[in-house]
Order: structure tokens, then sequence, then C-alpha cells
């Protein structure tokens, strides 16, 4: 499935990009915690997409036990992901945390966010028809 290719693109080069992140000079701390818990957050989500994708492989005939099995796992793990994705934003909130690295991740994120509630969505309409 494209859209979960597109996920694991769009959450690697996020991870990617949060990880540059951490090494700004002159970070208050509590921005560096931020981005640090996001940092973890998007590994975990590019690690369960990349997961989902590999369960996507392993589907076999629609509607034996074992097809529902890998797409309940794959379902999942592609929901998990877009709480993941959640969470990062959540350490975000607040005035205390304003400027050009919180807009920057809170971009980046959301559209990790959407392309990945997009997968999901297919996913979901997929397992639908059996």
């Amino acid at each position: 499935m494209t859209a979960l290719s597109v996920s694991v693109d769009r959450a690697q080069s996020t991870k990617t990009f949060v990880s540059k992140l951490t090494k700004f000079r002159g970070l208050k701390p509590r921005e560096y915690a931020a981005i640090k818990d996001c940092l973890e957050e998007v590994s975990d989500s590019v690690d369960r997409l990349s997961k989902s994708a590999q369960e996507l492989k392993k589907l076999g005939r629609a509607g034996g036990p074992e097809y529902i099995w890998h797409l309940s796992n794959l379902q999942t793990w592609v929901s998990a992901a877009l709480t993941d994705d959640s969470t990062c934003l959540d350490g975000f909130s607040g005035r205390a945390l304003n400027g050009s690295i919180k807009t920057s991740i809170r971009a980046r994120m959301t559209n990790v966010a959407q392309v990945t509630s997009n997968a999901l969505a297919l996913c979901n309409k997929y397992a639908g028809k059996y």
C-alpha cells in the first residue's frame, strides 16, 4: 500500500529533522527535553510504521485466519504510530515553547500524522471488505 510507504518515508524524514534539532546550541532545558521526547516518539512511529509495512507483505489470502491476524496487527501498529505523532506534539503545547522550533516540528509532525491517518483509513476500509 503506497499510503503506508509514504507514511514511513515522512516519519523517517521527520525523525532525521528532529534529531538534528537536538544538536542546536542555546536550547532552553524545556525545549531540549521536548525535542528529545519528540525524537523518541517519532522513532517509535518509524518502527511501528516499518513493522506495518512488513506485516502488509504477510497478509496472504483474503479472509483466512492468518489474513485477519496480520491485518489486525497492521491496524494496531498504524494506530499506535498515529498516537506517537500526537504525543510528540503534546510536548510542545503551552506558551513556554513558542518560536521557530515549535513551528517547524508542528508542521512536520502534522504532515506525518495526516499521511499516517490516511494510511489507517485505507487499512480500515480494506479491512471492512473482509
